[in-house]
């Protein structure tokens, strides 16, 4: 196994154990590869959940951008929803789990297919 699958088991990892989803590892998969060479980067691997700036950078980059949503409070919700999921005390929230939940909650899949 490769970084890459080391990284997406540890990801699964958290969304059952932290999150209590039992998740679809082929769209998972798909998600991380997506993230491009951020997952390798410490800090660029986890989104600062504490940071409003941030939370705007995965809104009008993954949530605009990627998966084609229009603007609106609806996408601020559901980051938030997606945050409250992992916990908000959690420390190290994975991008690429962050986005999957994301696609998920928005009904998103067909990007990835």
């Amino acid at each position: 196994m490769g970084k890459r699958d080391d990284l997406i088991a540890k990801y699964a990892d958290d969304l059952r154990n932290k999150c209590g989803m039992d998740p679809d590892m082929d769209l998972l998969t798909k998600v991380t590869i997506g993230c491009g060479p951020a997952i390798y980067n410490d800090d660029a691997s986890t989104v600062a959940a504490s940071q409003d700036s941030e939370l705007e950078t995965v809104k009008s980059n993954f949530l605009i951008k990627k998966l084609g949503l229009s603007d609106g409070p609806e996408l601020m919700e559901g980051i938030n929803a997606v945050i409250e999921t992992y916990g908000r005390s959690e420390r190290n929230k994975y991008r690429a789990v962050v986005y999957y939940m994301l696609t998920k909650h928005f009904g998103k899949e067909a990007i990835y297919g």
